[in-house]
């Protein structure tokens, strides 16, 4: 049961295939050895090619259909069969080597479905023999000989399960390796215009995986003062404010790319973003009020401004055509939106709904003194928490020995291994996760679908300036919906997530502080980065298809 359930959870791993051709003899780039295949320079990958002859535990019977359509389906599957592979090249590169270790999993899935299948077919049996109809026309004598006919089956099967469990493992530890040399690989390809022609090549020896991780940290190099934001970066719809907090008679004020803007309502009930800066005198527009007709009033000298930024009222001089800057402004599902770029907008704005069956419990907008990346890149490891928040939520989690994040090869978004969470990362500048939890502050299972209970989180990440960002988070739970009409409970959120927030940022800062200095934040990438790195990777590559 064991190895059947460690196979099966195998399934949802994604993983990208590449088609192999059949082994010609003019290439050997690997060769077969005792059920592996051996990759030149020292790096091995299982490879279970069939054990013809081999029937299970239980010999033919197991080619029979069970009598239960559900667990038919489930176990009774096609063999994979043994592969013929052929590299590209005279050796085996990382995608191919990813491939050699799915035929891996692929065959200990089977190999799991067939060791469970041929229990459950001895426990019908063993049901059979002890029938008491079937006892009426059997003798003791030959009850005893089927039934220990039986137990040598179940061992038989029994002994299969535990190579199965041993044979998960190794195909497990060969993936994560795999997976690591595809992780540096993307890396380089992300970055050959900096690196060495040689780093494209295919991975050849041991010795120059060392090589590719030297290249891979020159590769990323995020250090020195944060430069100013590429104008690319603004063509997105970012969420600035919960439409909650944008009440009729008052504005909100807010920071983005280096600018102040102010969000309000119109008489009409929309909102409108405007330059947070007078005409006249460049007095702040937030130090005024909102009045009746749905215009921002300065309290300088009284000026009046609609949502699009159109000077409506000049008091004690004629009025002019006079406007400030305004930006697109739209409310779309409990939030408000701006588009700060310079190219048109987009036709539709994302959805950023808590998924169905989740309840909103508490909206919180914080300002942070730090750039924005380096909050994403916080928020998208997950690998710190049992040594960053001991005194929160990871109060008391154990420390894995290995911690890794599965996702598709060019994916921004996959789950955490062991922790039982979905990330996300959309761009711009938001995170999306959803947690399985037993009990505040506890991990409950490997996998959210094997939790009862759930927290999903949003996290926006608005960049104010270099050295600033404007924070939007929000928490809805799938349990508990009584919790949110408890008074005073979104003070007891917000006093949470304050306090989960000062132990990264005593952090953050402090790398922003080396950052400044000429330090680079992403010195050494290791496997568990693999998310940072690709937003990282996201935006190098949106600023240089502009160019």
């Amino acid at each position: 049961m064991t190895a059947a359930s460690a196979a099966l959870s195998l399934l949802p791993i994604s993983i990208s295939r590449q088609p192999f051709s059949k082994a010609s003899s003019s290439s050997p780039s690997f060769v077969k050895k005792s059920g592996g295949i051996s990759i030149r320079g020292g790096f091995k990958v299982l490879a279970v090619h069939g054990e013809e002859g081999v029937e299970g535990a239980v010999g033919s019977g197991l080619g029979k259909k069970s009598s239960s359509k559900v667990w038919e389906t489930i176990l009774d599957v096609e063999n994979p069969g043994p592969r013929t592979m052929q590299a590209k090249g005279e050796v085996l590169d990382a995608n191919q080597a990813l491939e050699v270790a799915r035929f891996d999993i692929q065959y200990c899935d089977w190999r799991a479905r067939r060791d469970l299948m041929a229990i459950m077919l001895l426990h019908g049996k063993v049901v059979e023999v002890l029938n008491p109809l079937a006892r009426e026309y059997k003798s003791i004598g030959t009850m005893k000989k089927e039934l220990a006919a039986l137990q040598e089956e179940l061992e038989l099967a029994h002994k299969h399960i535990h190579i199965s469990e041993a044979r998960v493992s190794t195909a497990l530890d060969k993936l994560s390796k795999v997976e690591s040399m595809v992780s540096d690989k993307i890396l380089l390809v992300e970055n050959s215009q900096e690196s060495d022609s040689s780093a494209t090549t295919a991975i050849t020896q041991t010795t120059s995986s060392s090589s590719l991780t030297k290249q891979q940290r020159k590769g990323l190099n995020i250090a020195g003062p944060v430069q100013p934001y590429h104008p690319t970066l603004k063509n997105f719809w970012y969420p600035v404010a919960f439409s909650c907090d944008v009440k009729d008679d008052t504005m909100t004020p807010f920071e983005c790319f280096e600018e102040s803007w102010v969000i309000f309502r119109g008489k009409d009930g929309k909102p409108g973003c405007v330059q947070n800066t007078c005409a006249h005198r460049a007095c702040p527009l937030d130090l005024g009020s909102v009045n009746k007709e749905g215009r921002i009033k300065c309290p300088y000298h009284g000026w009046e401004y609609s949502t699009d930024g159109k000077c409506e009222k000049m008091p004690s001089t004629k009025l002019l055509d006079v406007r400030i800057r305004s930006l697109p402004c739209f409310e779309h599902e409990g939030m408000v939106w701006i588009w700060p770029g310079d190219a048109p907008p987009s036709n539709t704005l994302p959805s950023l709904k808590p998924p169905p069956g989740f309840v909103i419990h508490a909206e919180i907008v914080m300002d942070l003194p730090v750039e924005h990346g380096l909050l994403l890149d916080n928020l998208l490891d997950l690998a710190h928490a049992p040594f960053t928040h001991t005194s929160t939520f990871a109060k008391g989690w154990s420390v894995p020995s290995l911690v890794k994040f599965l996702t598709p090869s060019s994916g921004l978004e996959g789950y955490w291994d062991p922790y039982p969470i979905d990330m996300e990362f959309r761009p711009p500048c938001i995170v999306l996760s959803t947690i399985g939890i037993s009990k505040p502050g506890k991990l409950e299972g490997k996998s959210t679908s094997q939790c009862s209970t759930h927290l999903h989180q949003l996290h926006v990440c608005l960049p104010s300036s270099r050295n600033k960002t404007r924070l939007l988070y929000r928490m809805s739970l799938d349990f508990a919906p009584l919790l949110k009409h408890v008074p005073l409970m979104h003070i007891l959120w917000k006093y949470f997530a304050e306090q989960v927030l000062n132990e990264d940022l005593r952090l953050v800062t402090g790398q922003q502080d080396r950052m400044n200095s000429g330090e680079n934040v992403w010195n050494m990438p290791v496997s568990y980065d693999k998310l940072g790195i690709r937003y990282r990777l996201w935006r190098e590559s949106l600023e240089r298809e502009s160019n």
